[in-house]
């Protein structure tokens, strides 16, 4: 019986031991989980500040990857708008933002009471900086007119009618005794039909050369002959710019201390502004565009540009109009490229007197708007946009009768969202 006893108290004993270190290890484990991550798990940081979740975003088109930083606590519709506003994001990507934070930060289908901790490894599970390396790709709103991508020109030349003119001018010159030191010679009109013969053939444009005395008989012109008979020699710039080798001549006489281009385009916008000089002068500027050689340029002239030309779209000439607008379209999508928020800001301006204007063309209107959605869309400009009422410019083109300036407003309300 005192055997017996003994065998027992011991194996109560051992029992007893054992309990107690499984009670241990159960405490240890589950408080590992209650207490929380240890000083060693850090929550990730963004400009500074700790946060709970550290997102990025990725936008397509080749831009850089974009944080967002959230906390649990945060009202995640207020955090999407907030971080749309602050990259100049459209507003129509807002639900996305909002129900990807919601999945990824364990708070799909009901709010969830900012101190919540879920002890287990539920898909609620709170695990600060957990979902830091997350990211969500954004898809484009469906846009029916925006962005505009590419660079429009103007292409078609009458050359009979412009060699037709040079010559009538020429004999006017000729028979005025105080201007004819001003007229050409028979081997300047030679070279000048040469010139018109080179650009006429576009199929050889690959292989065609000017030689630097042709641009600078253009030139010559340019600056000696009276105001009102320039025109056709603008005109023929204006194709020339179009050719390879043609723009590459004549940026050789582009220079900081002789720049032909700018002195042209401001004597033709000096008083009085004659229309066929606004014409011709807007659209040499439009065709440059087409050359990336040009970009700098175009880019670093900007202000003076569009400052010589700002009268162009109030003209009663609906030609002139659309050669403006057509000039501010193909800026807005070169300072898109350029991220260039000073001068986004100068186009979206222009862009936006255009469409306000009551007596604009239908063509011209149309292309403004493209340009504001662009700018938008794609730009760095669209709180500004939206401080200028751009969401009553979109109501009012959603009201047009014409089809395409009605989608396209239509595209830019999507974007006040």
């Amino acid at each position: 019986m005192l055997l017996f006893s003994c065998y027992f108290l011991n194996f109560i004993s051992f029992y007893c031991h054992i309990a107690h270190v499984l009670l241990f290890i159960i405490h240890f484990q589950i408080g590992e989980v209650v207490d929380g991550p240890g000083d060693d798990i850090k929550r990730p940081v963004f400009d500074g500040i700790e946060y709970d979740y550290v997102f990025d975003v990725d936008i397509g088109d080749g831009e850089p990857i974009r944080k967002l930083p959230y906390n649990r606590s945060d009202n995640p519709y207020l955090t999407a708008d907030t971080w749309l506003l602050k990259e100049n994001l459209p507003l129509a990507y807002r639900q996305q933002i909002v129900e990807f934070i919601l999945q990824n930060s364990g708070q799909g289908g009901a709010a969830l009471d900012s101190s919540f901790r879920d002890p287990y490894t539920g898909s609620n599970a709170y695990i600060p900086g957990g979902s830091s390396s997350m990211s969500v790709v954004l898809a484009k709103p469906i846009l029916k007119h925006i962005p505009k991508k590419g660079m429009l020109v103007f292409d078609v030349a009458q050359f009979e009618g412009i060699l037709k003119k040079l010559t009538e001018f020429n004999n006017s010159l000729l028979s005025d005794s105080d201007k004819k030191n001003l007229s050409l010679s028979e081997l300047e009109i030679s070279r000048l039909s040469a010139v018109i013969k080179i650009l006429k053939d576009t199929s050889h444009y690959h292989t065609s050369k000017f030689a630097d005395a042709d641009i600078a008989l253009l030139l010559k012109l340019l600056k000696s002959w009276p105001l009102a008979m320039i025109f056709p020699v603008i005109d023929i710039l204006r194709m020339l710019v179009l050719h390879p080798d043609g723009v590459t001549v004549l940026l050789k006489h582009v220079e900081d201390e002789n720049d032909t281009l700018m002195e042209m385009i401001k004597r033709v916008a000096t008083n009085p502004p004659l229309s066929p000089n606004l014409l011709t002068g807007t659209r040499v500027v439009t065709n440059l565009f087409k050359n990336s050689r040009c970009h700098y340029w175009l880019q670093k002239h900007r202000s003076e540009i569009l400052d010589a030309f700002s009268s162009c779209y109030s003209s009663p000439n609906k030609n002139l109009q659309l050669s403006y607008a057509t000039m501010i379209l193909n800026y807005a999508v070169l300072l898109i490229e350029r991220k260039d928020h000073e001068g986004q800001s100068q186009v979206l301006s222009a862009a936006l007197e255009i469409v306000e204007e009551e007596n604009i063309e239908v063509d011209s209107k149309f292309r403004a708007l493209v340009a504001i959605g662009s700018l938008m869309l794609d730009g760095l400009v669209k709180r500004i946009a939206l401080d200028f009422d751009v969401e009553n410019v979109a109501k009012t083109a959603m009201a047009s009768k014409e089809a395409k300036i009605a989608e396209v407003g239509a595209d830019i309300e999507s974007l006040t969202k």
